[in-house]
């Protein structure tokens, strides 16, 4: 049976392109996740592996969506392999019910992981080298800080629950909602 795994990172990220592709392979069940490929403790991703049986396909639309490194990919894939599932990745072409499709597997894992590693290194040199010219990261400094006073009234408003959270912001001079809870809410 194949079994289609479908993933994008987030909530306005769409899933039409992956679907497509997973109806044209006619995978008989396909498993969604939207969170991040760095955790491997995504339901839907679990959910698959548990109904996955022997001579079952795993089809991607690509490999990034299985995982987010080489090690990761290849753990996987070999625990695949020890359960006699196999892996089909549709863009790279990777197909591991065949011996070329095992040894393409791993070249191209190895291409993505390095492609992933040269924009992590690039933006780190990125960020050093505007630290060496005074630049600092992160957001601006406030330019006024908040009264004792106005934290106080803050703390009042807030415990009185007469007034909204966007109210009592407006009426003692935070901007920063994260800060209010901060400072206000969570003492």
């Amino acid at each position: 049976m194949k079994i289609g795994y479908i993933r994008v990172s987030n909530d306005k990220q769409t899933t039409i392109l992956q679907e497509d592709a997973m109806k044209h392979e006619e995978c008989k069940r396909v498993f969604t996740d939207k969170m991040t490929g760095k955790r491997f403790d995504r339901p839907e991703y679990l959910r698959m592996l548990d109904l996955a049986r022997p001579g079952d396909v795993i089809v991607v639309w690509r490999l990034d969506r299985l995982g987010r490194s080489l090690k990761e990919l290849i753990e996987t894939v070999t625990d695949l392999a020890a359960r006699g599932i196999e892996l089909k990745s549709l863009k790279e072409n990777i197909d591991t019910t065949t011996p070329t499709g095992k040894f393409m597997f791993h070249i191209i894992a190895a291409l993505t992981e390095f492609e992933r590693d040269l924009i992590s290194e690039r933006t780190q040199a990125g960020l050093e080298a505007a630290r060496a010219r005074g630049r600092k990261g992160g957001r601006p400094a406030a330019t006024k800080k908040m009264s004792v006073a106005n934290l106080e009234r803050a703390k009042e408003f807030y415990a009185s629950r007469t007034m909204s959270v966007t109210e009592i912001m407006k009426r003692t001079g935070f901007r920063s909602r994260t800060t209010f809870y901060k400072y206000v809410v969570h003492v």
